[in-house]
């Protein structure tokens, strides 16, 4: 399902890195790309959530915690 779940995020957003884990149909989503610049983070976790819709109405996925960060942010992140 990960890579069901990134190939969905890649085809729709222009993201520079995906990360998803989890089992069976809990999931944690960390995506990065300029997309996010400027948008709230619930505008953010909306945007993952639109091509998961149907993942999520079949209950494919169940639970799924979203973190989606431009560049810039996850630069500083990474260098903690």
């Amino acid at each position: 399902m990960d890579k069901k779940i990134k190939s969905l995020l890649f085809n729709k957003w222009n993201l520079k890195e995906i990360h998803v884990t989890g089992d069976e149909n809990h999931f944690k989503i960390i995506a990065v790309g300029s997309v996010f610049k400027g948008k709230s983070t619930v505008k953010r976790q909306q945007m993952i959530y639109e091509p998961l819709i149907d993942l999520i109405t079949q209950k494919k996925i169940h639970a799924v915690s979203i973190v989606a960060y431009t560049f810039e942010e996850w630069e500083k992140i990474e260098k903690k």
